[in-house]
C-alpha cells in the first residue's frame, strides 16, 4: 500500500489522521482485523501513509482511547478484546472463568440450527427481520457438573463464517471473543426459576432459583449476537468494585 506525502499544512495533516483512523477502524469493525491481531509498527505506517510518526501515533493515540487498540510496552499495538463500558459489571467468557478457577472446563452442544428471528421477540428482531440466524444450544461443564445452560443467536450476515463452524469442539461465546470484534453491547440481569427443561439440564430441582444474563452485541449498528445464559443460584456470584465519584 503507498500513499502519497501529505503536504504540510495543519489541514492536510488532519485530513491523513482522520483518514488513518477510518482505515484502521474499518478493518477492526469488519472483522478483517480480529481481537489480538498486531497492527503495524509505527514506523511501517509512516511508509505506508507517507506522513510523519507523530500523525500515526495521534491515530493510534485516539483509537487506543476508543478503546479498539491498547499498547503493550516493547511489544507494540494491538486490536484490543472487546469490554463493556458504562457500568459497574463485566461478565468475562465462561471458559476463562472456569478454567481461571482451576477447575477442567467442558462444553456440550445441545442443538444447531439456522432460522430466522421470532417476530413476537424483539431481541431477536433487532438481529434483522429478514436475517439468517444461527440458533445454538449448549451446556457449559465445571468438573464435569452443568455450570451454565446457553441459547445463543448468531447473525449470519454480520457474522457469516460462523455457519462455517461445528461449535462442538469450541463454544460460541468464546469463538466471537477471540474472532469478532464488536462496539456496543447490553445485558440484563434476573432472577428466574429453573422449569423442568432448564432443571432436568442443569441437574437442579425444579423451581431452583437461577441467575439469567442476556447480552446483546453490535458492531456499529449492525447487531452480531443475542445470548441467555442460565447458572444455577449458587454457581456464580456477581461482584463490582467501584469508587465514589467527587466534583
Amino acid at each position: 500500500m503507498t500513499a502519497a506525502k501529505p503536504s504540510t499544512t495543519g489541514k492536510d495533516t488532519q485530513t491523513l489522521h482522520s483518514r488513518i483512523c477510518s482505515d484502521f477502524e474499518q478493518k477492526i469493525l469488519s472483522g478483517e482485523w480480529p481481537p489480538g491481531y498486531k497492527i503495524p509498527f509505527e514506523h511501517e505506517l509512516v511508509e505506508i501513509y507517507g506522513c510523519s510518526r507523530m500523525t500515526v501515533n495521534k491515530a493510534i493515540t485516539a483509537l487506543v482511547d476508543e478503546g479498539l487498540i491498547h499498547r503493550r510496552r516493547r511489544a507494540g499495538s494491538f486490536v484490543a478484546r472487546p469490554k463493556i463500558q458504562s457500568v459497574v459489571l463485566e461478565i468475562p467468557d465462561i471458559q476463562s472463568e472456569i478454567t481461571g478457577r482451576g477447575q477442567p472446563y467442558g462444553f456440550e452442544l445441545l442443538s444447531r440450527k439456522r432460522r430466522y428471528a421470532q417476530k413476537r421477540k424483539p431481541e431477536e428482531m433487532e438481529l434483522g427481520a429478514d436475517t439468517p440466524l444461527l440458533a445454538l444450544r449448549c451446556l457449559h461443564l465445571a468438573s464435569n457438573r452443568p455450570f451454565a445452560l446457553e441459547s445463543r443467536l448468531i447473525n449470519l450476515n454480520a457474522v457469516p463464517e460462523a455457519e462455517g463452524i461445528t461449535f462442538e469442539d469450541v463454544s460460541p461465546g468464546h469463538w466471537l471473543i477471540e474472532h469478532v470484534a464488536w462496539t456496543k453491547a447490553q445485558h440484563r440481569i434476573s432472577a428466574i426459576s429453573a422449569d423442568e427443561t432448564q432443571a432436568e439440564q442443569l441437574g437442579i430441582e425444579v423451581g431452583t432459583a437461577c441467575l439469567l444474563l442476556e447480552r446483546q452485541t453490535w458492531r456499529g449498528g449492525e447487531g452480531i449476537t443475542y445470548v441467555r445464559q442460565l447458572f444455577p443460584g449458587d454457581a456464580y456470584n456477581l461482584v463490582a468494585r467501584f469508587s465514589p465519584s467527587f466534583g
